[in-house]
């Protein structure tokens, strides 16, 4: 069986919310700007609060932000 991959949607939602800048979404999160870069460029995951708190910033839930995939699976 395949481990599920963790794919995100964070640069679309924070587009889509206005056209945040990744410093502006850092700041509204309490992180740094790199982290948001590492998490849209799916190099780092997040914890459950910044989950959270990202999705908070973003206006909308962490099922909105982030999604467990197979392989196989464009999701």
């Amino acid at each position: 069986m395949n481990k599920p991959k963790l794919t995100n949607a964070l640069r679309e939602r924070r587009k889509s919310a206005g056209g945040l800048t990744q410093q502006e979404l850092a700041e509204r999160a309490g992180v740094t700007r790199q982290s948001i870069i590492s998490i849209e460029q799916g190099k780092y995951r997040p914890s459950v609060e910044l989950a959270l708190l990202l999705a908070r910033a973003l206006g909308c839930t962490v099922e909105d932000l982030f999604h467990l995939s197979d392989d196989g699976d464009k999701a």
